[in-house]
């Protein structure tokens, strides 16, 4: 289970759950966030650039469990499934497999 509480919602179709850590000076960051909003999915995500020094280390933790680079974006879908980078053929294919 994704550890970690300080994440904006988006609404929009649901497509399982979808949780992107991204930085807020990051272009691919943008990219992805931006793609998402043209897909028109429901996500959460978190600039952790942006959050006080505790959330931010609690933060490194939850991308590290899935992501031990920590590299952003990182992209958890259904806590199952990782996407790390802006990869528009593999968060499509996320998104097509668990369309509701």
């Amino acid at each position: 289970m994704i550890e970690f509480d300080k994440f904006t919602r988006v609404e929009g179709k649901p497509c399982g759950t979808v949780h992107l850590f991204g930085l807020s000076t990051c272009i691919w960051c943008r990219k992805t966030k931006e793609y998402l909003d043209e897909k028109g999915v429901e996500y959460h995500y978190v600039f952790v650039d942006l959050l006080d020094e505790e959330d931010k280390a609690n933060a490194r933790k939850c991308i590290e469990k899935w992501n031990a680079d920590v590299s952003y974006p990182t992209i958890v879908v259904n806590e199952k499934k990782i996407i790390v980078g802006f990869d528009e053929e593999e968060i499509d294919k996320e998104i097509d497999s668990n369309e509701r």
